[in-house]
């Protein structure tokens, strides 16, 4: 299990600092949330502050993991990866050609995912999977942090893992949104690559949250 936690719930004060806890408590990846205040209500950062975390994530050998929950994604796929992403995921909501916006990710030497939102199923994703190298499934409706967690979304996660093997497909499976500790095991047990994790792990004691998600009873049994 990959645990990616979410820059939006760190304390931007100090945010190079606040980072460093986490991977040097031994996070493998960095979630970089891209929200422009159309496709979701609310706003988070941009480009310019990713730049701020390229540098530390080069050093340490951390993929910087983007989701643009934006609309009009195509537009600014440079301008992340110049900025150090390594994976860039996009909404199937958000692109209706999506089959070229994998491909645009892909020639930037990015791996490219494609994120669905709480409602939209995953047959929409059967023609594309094979070309995918990361679903993330929204466990929240995705513009905030700090929701509570979709209960459906672990079967959900389940029928994704049936669906790509049915496909051949190795694309890895993301999930954002309300993760902890306590439902940790039950994602990963479903299938679950990668796990997205925002005040579960910023908030209070990092190196202590990010141990709770290793502990043995919380993962693969």
């Amino acid at each position: 299990m990959i645990l990616a936690p979410s820059v939006l719930a760190s304390d931007f004060g100090r945010l190079r600092d606040h980072t460093a806890e986490a991977l040097d408590a031994g996070a493998e990846w960095l979630h970089i949330d891209v929200m422009d205040g159309h496709f979701v209500p609310n706003i988070s950062f941009g480009a310019p502050v990713m730049r701020g975390l390229r540098e530390m994530a080069r050093e340490r050998s951390v993929p910087l993991d983007v989701h643009l929950m934006i609309e009009n994604p195509d537009r600014y796929l440079e301008d992340f990866a110049e900025a150090g992403a390594a994976v860039i995921t996009v909404h199937q909501e958000a692109c209706p050609h999506l089959h070229r916006t994998v491909q645009a990710i892909q020639a930037l030497g990015c791996r490219a995912g494609v994120a669905l939102n709480p409602a939209t199923p995953l047959v929409l994703l059967e023609d594309i999977a094979a070309d995918l190298d990361l679903v993330l499934i929204m466990s929240v409706n995705p513009g905030f942090g700090g929701q509570a967690f979709i209960e459906g979304s672990v079967d959900k996660v389940r029928r994704c893992r049936q669906m790509l093997g049915g496909l051949r497909s190795r694309a890895l499976i993301e999930v954002d949104g309300g993760v902890t500790p306590t439902n940790a095991g039950a994602l990963v047990r479903a299938g679950a690559d990668v796990l997205v994790a925002g005040s579960a792990v910023f908030k209070g004691d990092v190196a202590a949250n990010v141990q709770a998600f290793r502990q043995p009873d919380r993962t693969i049994a």
